[in-house]
C-alpha cells in the first residue's frame, strides 16, 4: 500500500527533482527512493527499521527526507565527530532546501569539544604551560573565546583537536562546576543543550547517545521522551560502542587525578582541616602500587587468569582502605567549599565502582551480575573493567516507553543477506530488516584477487609474503594503494618494508603510515598526491572515501578476526557454547566479516571507480568457512592469476 509521502519522495529523487542526480552525483537511484519509501512508512507507524544500504545507495538522504518531512522531533545519532559536522552543515542543509522545510537542526557533542570560560580563566591566570606551542595555542583560544557563538574546538583549526592544552581549557563530568560557576549563562555547553532542546533535528554521536545512558550527563535525556524518529546511522557501530558505555570501568589514573585536585582544593579552600600532603599521599601510593602488581607494559586478563596468589588482591584491599580514609577527611571538610564537595561526590563515585567490581577468581562471570569482570594495564594505569555479556537487555529497556521509530542503517549490518547477528546483539529479533543493493556494476568496475601460495598466517614472516605478493601489483596499480592491516605490529613491518623496496626498484610513490600524522592529514596528502600508498590498521577500515583515481588498489593482509585472549569475547563465546552455539560460527566469524565488508567497502566509492580488492588470507580458500565470507562481499569478478590483476591495471583495458 502506497505511503503518504511515497510521490512526493519519488519526485524529489526523479531525474529532475531537487534531490536527483545533479545533487547525488549519480543517475537516478531505484535503492534510494525504495529505502526512503520504507523509512517514511516505519516513521508513520512509530516501527523499528534494520536498513543496509549498499555503497553508493545514497542512505543519508533516504533516511533525511523522510524525517524532516514528517515532522517532530527526530534524533540523529551517527559514528564520529566528522560525520556530525558533515551532517549538520552540508547533507541536512541540502535537503532542508530541497523540501523547503523550516526545519530548525542542532549540532550536540560531549563536553569536552566545547571551550570552558571557566577553566580558560584558571589557566591563563595559573600561566603553567609545558611548551611554547601551547602558549601560542593558549593565545589562540583566548582570541576565539571573544569570536566564537558555539565554542566548538572544531571551529578553531589552528589549534590541532589532539594538543594537550584543551584538557585544560574544557570541562569534565567532574571538574564542572556547574549551576554555581559565574559564567553558568554564558556556558557553552548548557547553551548547546538549550538549543537541542528547541530544534527539530538533533545531531549527536553514538558515544554521546550511549554516554547518556550510563552518566546523565550529555543533555540526550532530556531529549528522548520529545522524540519520535531516532536513526542511527554507520549502526555496525553500536554493539561496540553499547558495550564501552553500558560497562563500568574504575581507573587507578582517576584516583591520581582526584588526588591531585583534593590536595590543590584543601590546600585553597581548608589549608587548617588537614594534613592534605599526606592524606592525598597514601592514597596515591596505594593506586601506583596496585599497577606496579602487573611487571608488563600491557595486560589484559579476565579475573579467573589472576593467580589467586597474586600481589593484585592485597594491593586492591589496600587502595580501597586508603580511598574510604580520603573519603573521611572529605566528608568533614566539604562543606568549606563548593570544590571540596565536588571531589567527595568523586570520591564516592570511585567507590562505589570499586565495590560493584566483585572478584570472585574461581567464576568467569558473576552469578546475577552477567558481566565480565576483568583488568587491562597500561604503561603507567591499571583499569578495573566491569563489562556485560550482552547489551540487548539494557538497550531494549531504554527502548521500551513511548512509541516513537528506530531506524537503524548502515552498508555493513548483515551476513550474506542475514541480520541475525547484528539484531541478537543489540536486542531487535522480530524486527523487520531489508536491504538495498548498491548501483555500482562491481563485476564491471573490480576485481576480488586472492593470491596462491601464501603460508597460514599465524606462520612467521606472514606479512613479508603478504608484501612479496603485494609489490608487482602495487607497481601495476601505480602506487594508489590502500594496505590494511590487523595489527599495528604488520602495520610497522609493511613500512619498514615497503621503503626499502621503493627505493630499490626506483619506485616514486610517496609512503603514508597511520600514526605518522594524524588521519585526516594522511588522507588529505594521500589524495593530493595521487600515486601514494597508504599504511592503516582498524581507523582506516571504516568511514575513509577517496573516490577517483587516487585510489585503486586496496589490499587486505588477514581476516579481521578479534584476538582470542579478549576477555570480554572469551566469555561471551563461553555462554554461548554452554548453550550448545558455536561460538566461532555464531560470533567471531560474523563479526569478522562485518569488518572484512568495511574494509573492502573502501575501494568502490563512485560510479566511475575501477580498482582491485586484494584479499590475502589463504583461508578463504582452504576452510569451509571461506565461501560465506566471500559470498558476503560485493559481486566482484574473482581471480587467483597475479598476471590477469596486472591486465586489469594495464592503460588499454
Amino acid at each position: 500500500m502506497p505511503g503518504k509521502h511515497d510521490a512526493d519522495i519519488e519526485r524529489l529523487f526523479g531525474a529532475g527533482g531537487p534531490l536527483g542526480p545533479a545533487v547525488g552525483g549519480f543517475r537516478p537511484r531505484k535503492s534510494q527512493t525504495e529505502m526512503a519509501k520504507a523509512i517514511a512508512q516505519a516513521i508513520s507507524e512509530q516501527q523499528t527499521l534494520i536498513a543496509e544500504a549498499g555503497t553508493g545507495t545514497g542512505k543519508t538522504f533516504a533516511y533525511l527526507v523522510p524525517a524532516l518531512m514528517w515532522g517532530g522531533k527526530t534524533i540523529i545519532s551517527t559514528g564520529t565527530k566528522n560525520l556530525q559536522d558533515q551532517l549538520f552543515l552540508r547533507d541536512i542543509p541540502t535537503v532542508r532546501a530541497a523540501l523547503q522545510a523550516p526545519v530548525s537542526v542542532a549540532l550536540l557533542k560531549g563536553r569536552g569539544n566545547y571551550l570552558c570560560h571557566y577553566h580558560l580563566e584558571r589557566t591563563l591566570q595559573n600561566g603553567r604551560m609545558t611548551s611554547r606551542e601551547d602558549v601560542g595555542y593558549l593565545r589562540e583560544i583566548s582570541r576565539f573565546l571573544k569570536m566564537t557563538s558555539t565554542g566548538d574546538k572544531a571551529e578553531l583549526a589552528r589549534v590541532p583537536e589532539t594538543a594537550p592544552v584543551w584538557n585544560l581549557v574544557t570541562s569534565t563530568r567532574e571538574n564542572c562546576v556547574g549551576a554555581e560557576c559565574q559564567y553558568y549563562q554564558d556556558c557553552f555547553v548548557m547553551k548547546a543543550r538549550r538549543e537541542a532542546q528547541q530544534a527539530d533535528v538533533v545531531v549527536v554521536n553514538h558515544h554521546l547517545f550511549f554516554a547518556d545512558v550510563a552518566l546523565k550527563d550529555t543533555g540526550v535525556a532530556e531529549l528522548l521522551p520529545s522524540a519520535n524518529t531516532i536513526v542511527f546511522d554507520e549502526a555496525h557501530q553500536l554493539p561496540d560502542t553499547a558495550t564501552l558505555f553500558f560497562g563500568e570501568t574504575f581507573s587507578t589514573s582517576q584516583v591520581l587525578e582526584l588526588c591531585r585536585d583534593v590536595l590543590a582544593e584543601g590546600l585553597a579552600h581548608a589549608r587548617d582541616g588537614a594534613d592534605w600532603g599526606k592524606t592525598v599521599s597514601v592514597v596515591e601510593k596505594a593506586a601506583r602500587d596496585l599497577r606496579l602488581t602487573f611487571p608488563q607494559d600491557v595486560v589484559r586478563l579476565s579475573l579467573p587468569q589472576i593467580a589467586p596468589s597474586s600481589d593484585f588482591f592485597p594491593a586492591l584491599d589496600v587502595l580501597r582502605e586508603q580511598l574510604a580514609g580520603l573519603l573521611a577527611v572529605l566528608e568533614k571538610q566539604a562543606e568549606r567549599a563548593e570544590t571540596l564537595e565536588q571531589c567527595r561526590v568523586r570520591g564516592h563515585e570511585l567507590q562505589q565502582k570499586l565495590d560493584n567490581w566483585k572478584y570472585d577468581p574461581k567464576a568467569k562471570v558473576a552469578p546475577g551480575e552477567e558481566a565480565v569482570f576483568w583488568v587491562e594495564a597500561y604503561t603507567s594505569s591499571l583499569q578495573l573493567h566491569k563489562t556485560p555479556l550482552s547489551i540487548a537487555p539494557i538497550f531494549n529497556s531504554q527502548r521500551e516507553g513511548v512509541p516513537r521509530s528506530w531506524i537503524f542503517t548502515s552498508a555493513t549490518l548483515a551476513v550474506k543477506n542475514d541480520f541475525k547477528h547484528f539484531s541478537e546483539q543489540m536486542g531487535l529479533t522480530g524486527e523487520v530488516a531489508r536491504t538495498w543493493p548498491s548501483p555500482f556494476n562491481y563485476e564491471q568496475q573490480g576485481m576480488l584477487y586472492v593470491p596462491q601460495g601464501l603460508p597460514d598466517p599465524n606462520s612467521l614472516g606472514y606479512t613479508d609474503a603478504v608484501l612479496d605478493c603485494a609489490l608487482p601489483i602495487i607497481e601495476a596499480a601505480g602506487g594508489r594503494t590502500f594496505l590494511l592491516c590487523t595489527t599495528l605490529r604488520a602495520v610497522k613491518r609493511a613500512a619498514e618494508r615497503l621503503r626499502d623496496e621503493f627505493e630499490k626498484r626506483g619506485l616514486r610513490f610517496p609512503l603514508f603510515v597511520q600514526g605518522d600524522r594524524g588521519r585526516t592529514e594522511l588522507l588529505d596528502q594521500f589524495r593530493k598526491a595521487g600515486n601514494g600508498v597508504l599504511i592503516g590498521s582498524q581507523s582506516f577500515w571504516e568511514g575513509v572515501d577517496v573516490r577517483g583515481d587516487a585510489l585503486s588498489l586496496v589490499i587486505i593482509d588477514k581476516l579481521p578476526f578479534a584476538p582470542p585472549d579478549d576477555p570480554v569475547l572469551a566469555a561471551r563465546i563461553e555462554v554461548m557454547e554452554r548453550q550448545g552455539l558455536n561460538g566461532f560460527m555464531h560470533h567471531t566469524l560474523p563479526e569478522a566479516i562485518i569488518n572484512l565488508k568495511q574494509g573492502a567497502g573502501r575501494l568502490i566509492r563512485d560510479e566511475t571507480d575501477r580498482g582491485v580488492l586484494m584479499l590475502c588470507d589463504p583461508r578463504v580458500i582452504s576452510k569451509p568457512y571461506g565461501r560465506r565470507i566471500w559470498q558476503s562481499l560485493p559481486p566482484f569478478k574473482r581471480t587467483r592469476d597475479a598476471a590477469e590483476v596486472i591486465a586489469f591495471f594495464s592503460p588499454e583495458q
